[in-house]
């Protein structure tokens, strides 16, 4: 999963993460099986009402157009997604973080003829691995792309630390929080800390110490870190 950086006009950077290739190709799949299965049931609906052939050569293409415009009508309202990407949990994005209008969706729909119909998906496959952020030629064009929605979870997000095996814990007294309560703390004392906020981080000291009931003499900024730790020590240990 590659991650690329979106530029917005307020100048702001937001990290996103492209879809996977797998997932891209799962969506696409069922996709395809919606649209064969759409059109296999208007072909047995036509010929159950023994209709002439030229009238049932008309009505077809008019029972054929949702599926034959799929891509650009579900994507156009329903915010960049196909029942295949919802089921992926990915999206069509514009690379300036502004919403894909209706031309963005037509233009990566025109150009499916070339990325997928005629060479069998080969050229998108190859596009995407090669261009990179996760673009098919229809995306080059259309200056989309394909975000992943799901939330990549880090050590660094959880309240696991990596400890070292010999690590002794100081303060027991810690279990008395909750998960969500440490949680908080472990987000705060680290913001605190990146902005160079002190105050914050006594403040967190002293209503640890009030609430845990512990007595030292440590650095307030050591002393928190020292209780993220020990708790999440207890809490591998459980």
């Amino acid at each position: 999963m590659e991650q690329f950086q979106i530029e917005t006009a307020q100048n702001i950077t937001i990290s996103q993460n492209t879809a996977h290739l797998g997932e891209r190709m799962l969506a696409y799949l069922v996709d395809s099986l919606i649209i064969i299965a759409y059109t296999v049931l208007a072909v047995v609906m036509l010929l159950a009402m023994d209709l002439d052939f030229s009238d049932m050569w008309a009505l077809y293409l008019l029972l054929s157009l949702p599926a034959f415009l799929y891509y650009v009508l579900l994507e156009t309202f329903t915010d960049g997604r196909t029942v295949g990407k919802a089921l992926m949990k990915i999206r069509v994005v514009k690379l300036d973080g502004s919403k894909p209008g209706f031309s963005s969706y037509f233009v990566r729909w025109i150009l499916r003829i070339i990325d997928v119909v005629l060479s069998s998906g080969g050229v998108a496959v190859l596009t995407i691995l090669f261009r990179g952020n996760g673009q098919r030629v229809g995306d080059i064009a259309a200056g989309t792309t394909v975000i992943s929605e799901k939330k990549r979870i880090s050590l660094s997000d959880t309240l696991l630390r990596d400890l070292p095996d010999d690590y002794t814990p100081q303060f027991p007294q810690v279990t008395v929080f909750k998960d969500s309560e440490m949680q908080t703390i472990k987000e705060l004392y680290e913001s605190a800390k990146r902005k160079g906020n002190h105050n914050v981080i006594v403040s967190l000291s002293d209503q640890i110490k009030k609430v845990a009931q512990i007595t030292t003499d440590m650095k307030p900024i050591d002393f928190v870190d020292v209780v993220v730790n020990d708790y999440s020590y207890y809490t591998q240990q459980l």
